[in-house]
Formats: C-alpha cells, sequence, structure tokens
C-alpha cells in the first residue's frame, strides 16, 4: 500500500476543517497509508522550511503557485506512477506567509492547483480531495465525473 505524507504548517482551527479532513483521511485509508504532519507556524519561513525539512520523505512534491498545473486525470496519472514504482509521496503545504525556498530548491517538483490564493486550511481539504480522486480514477470508480 502506498505512503502518502501530507507536511503543512499550521493548525487546522475550526471543527468543520477538521471533520472534512478526517473524512477524507476515513476514505484514503483504503487506498494509502496517509499520514498528515502538521507542522506549528514560526517567526519566519526560514525557520519553517528547516521544520519541514526534517519531514520530508520519498518523492516531495510542494504546492506552490509557481508549479506546473495539472487536471485530476494528469495527478492520477501521476500518483499511479509512483505507486508502480513503489515510491512513497509527500506533498508540502506552506503556512500562510508562504514557504521557504531551500524546500522548494530540494523537491522534486512544484504543482500548483491554481493561480488563486486559498486558505490554508481549506486547501488542506482539497488536497485531500483531490488525493481521493485521483485513487478513485486510477480504481475505475464512477466518483469522477
Amino acid at each position: 500500500m502506498m505512503k502518502v505524507n501530507v507536511v503543512c504548517v499550521g493548525k487546522l482551527k475550526e471543527s468543520f476543517w477538521r471533520e472534512a479532513c478526517a473524512e477524507y483521511e476515513k476514505r484514503l485509508s483504503r487506498f494509502c497509508k496517509l499520514e498528515i504532519k502538521e507542522l506549528p507556524e514560526r517567526a519566519s519561513l526560514k525557520e519553517e522550511g528547516a521544520e519541514i525539512l526534517k519531514k520530508l520523505q520519498g518523492y516531495v512534491l510542494v504546492l506552490a503557485v509557481e508549479g506546473r498545473e495539472m487536471s485530476s486525470e494528469e495527478f492520477a496519472f501521476f500518483l499511479k506512477k509512483l505507486q508502480d514504482e513503489g515510491k512513497e509521496l509527500t506533498l508540502v503545504i506552506g503556512s500562510s506567509c508562504g514557504i521557504d525556498d531551500e524546500v522548494k530548491r530540494i523537491s522534486d517538483g512544484k504543482i500548483s492547483f491554481s493561480r488563486m490564493t486559498f486558505p490554508h486550511q481549506m486547501f488542506r481539504v482539497v488536497l485531500l480531495e483531490q488525493i481521493y480522486r485521483a485513487f478513485m480514477i486510477n480504481a475505475g470508480a464512477e466518483y469522477h465525473k
């Protein structure tokens, strides 16, 4: 079973975000071993970056506005390729101030869901939903329309 890590800076403050994430964590449990590594916000991006670097494993994708945009199908294909190669995936969500350049530099790639800015708490839910959607696409399920 593939291991997927989500490294994110900041806590989910509202219960509705926590509940939404918990639902996708439950759904994903049949497809992968998901681990969410929540890090506290720090005084600077450099400090946050140092903490993020300690948590990186496997193939590392940073979520960044300047990253490559993919369709859900392209993301599913990418995930399947990593899974077939037996690789672990780590996705990184920075803080509301961004993400340290060193983390971007050492990552295997950068991905963007949009040129728009999203609240970080909401984005965690969106990311988990897209991971779930990718596994459902790869399973040939009706979820993706």
